[in-house]
């Protein structure tokens, strides 16, 4: 089992990457953000898993392990392989599959690509249990962070660079530690946002 991919990225396209590692090229499929998020000659850290079929060997690989985790669940639902696994990851973030799942709420998941109504609901109802919202879904509140002021920080990071997702989990793991004060400023929760991601991470990401 590939559990996770370090190496340099030589390849991107809009659903992929290739991932040079010790010489060797490694095809593995991403979201969207990841690949957006990815440049030529950059240095990459995937936590992967791969899928064993008679016709043919795929990695998946995705930015956090929490990620992974949800990715691995969803394959154990009913009718979700792992292009529909990886669309749901795309459109979703973890802590909205959690929410979405913790509320009974199959309408999400509705809304991504090659899921019809029945498994939706499957994925609800397989995953009760499962996944446990420990965030808010994006444009909720957390800690006592307005809404709006979450989604407008979240709005600038994404316009710095950063990906949707890890943008969103920085502002919620910042506003964890801010005052209520600094929680309820925008340029106060960006800036420590920022200082918590660091130069290194915006480089990563910029290429």
């Amino acid at each position: 089992m590939i559990s996770s991919v370090r190496g340099t990225a030589v390849h991107v396209e809009a659903d992929s990457v290739v991932v040079e590692v010790g010489g060797v090229g490694l095809h593995v499929a991403v979201t969207p953000q990841v690949a957006r998020a990815t440049h030529v000659g950059a240095s990459v850290l995937l936590h992967t898993t791969l899928i064993v079929r008679e016709d043919a060997l795929s990695l998946f690989g995705f930015e956090s392990r929490e990620e992974l985790t949800v990715f691995t669940q969803l394959l154990g639902v009913t009718g979700v392989g792992p292009k529909s696994a990886l669309g749901v990851l795309a459109t979703l973030s973890v802590p909205q599959i959690a929410d979405a799942v913790g509320a009974d709420d199959d309408a999400p998941f509705r809304r991504v690509s090659g899921i019809g109504p029945k498994t939706a609901k499957l994925i609800v109802v397989q995953l009760t249990g499962k996944i446990t919202a420990s965030r808010t879904a994006l444009g909720g509140t957390d800690a006592g962070t307005p809404a709006g002021v979450t989604a407008q920080v979240v709005q600038a990071l994404v316009g710095l660079g950063w990906s949707e997702r890890v943008a969103a989990d920085a502002v919620e793991t910042t506003a964890l530690d801010a005052s209520e004060t600094d929680r309820a400023s925008v340029p106060v929760l960006l800036r420590l946002t920022l200082a918590a991601l660091g130069p290194a991470r915006k480089e990563t990401v910029n290429g």
